[in-house]
């Protein structure tokens, strides 16, 4: 219990730093690149941003979902990916923490901050300054419409297809180990014999 106490500690505080370095970086980032974008350049950039987080929501939804029996004689055959997803599994709940809330709450910042660039093009273009309320409520709505409907299609599709996307995570991570030399999940075999305490073995007779 203390193990897995220290270990899940260990892990929050390290996706809590990671995560605010990632929303500091891409908050800054697009605000750059959405200066000067024209409204429908910023549309197309909201979508964008609902696609992936629509996209992470599956595969961390894949990753609880998922067995992974079935990976086991993949592996023993030696199959690209098939290690990598049983590490993806194993660790379910770190993964699905990434993608889900990590990846899930700046895709919301991220959304945001293109949504008002779409709302002040709009207001500028077509002269909407007196519905300026309208637009910004009608944004939001929209948003919130497709991001909670995509990932309510998503979890149908990732919950009964869990293996297969996990399976194709696991060979995109084979790929990254192979050819980059980036490890990400991969299995290890941890297990280690320990000796019963207070237990006297006798000495082996000749």
């Amino acid at each position: 219990m203390r193990t897995v106490l220290k270990q899940s500690l260990r892990w929050a505080a390290t996706i809590s730093l990671v995560s605010a370095l990632m929303a500091m970086v891409l908050s800054a980032s697009s605000n750059t690149l959405l200066q000067g974008v024209s409204w429908s350049g910023g549309l197309l950039v909201v979508l964008l941003i609902i696609a992936i987080g629509v996209v992470f929501d599956m595969l961390g939804i894949a990753a609880t979902a998922a067995r992974e029996a079935p990976f086991h004689s993949m592996a023993a055959k030696k199959v690209p990916g098939a290690r990598h997803a049983i590490g993806i599994i194993r660790r379910a709940d770190q993964f699905s923490n990434f993608c889900n809330d990590v990846v899930g709450d700046i895709s919301g910042i991220l959304s945001g901050a293109a949504a008002f660039t779409v709302v002040t093009g709009l207001i500028v273009t077509f002269h909407l300054n007196e519905s300026r309320w309208w637009v910004e409520m009608l944004m939001v709505a929209a948003i919130s419409a497709l991001t909670v409907g995509g990932k309510a299609l998503g979890k149908t599709i990732s919950i009964r297809y869990a293996n297969e996307i996990i399976f194709r995570v696991g060979q995109l991570f084979f790929l990254l180990e192979k050819r980059f030399h980036i490890r990400l999940f991969d299995m290890k075999n941890n297990k280690r014999r320990k000796r019963k305490r207070g237990v006297v073995h006798a000495p082996r007779s000749n």
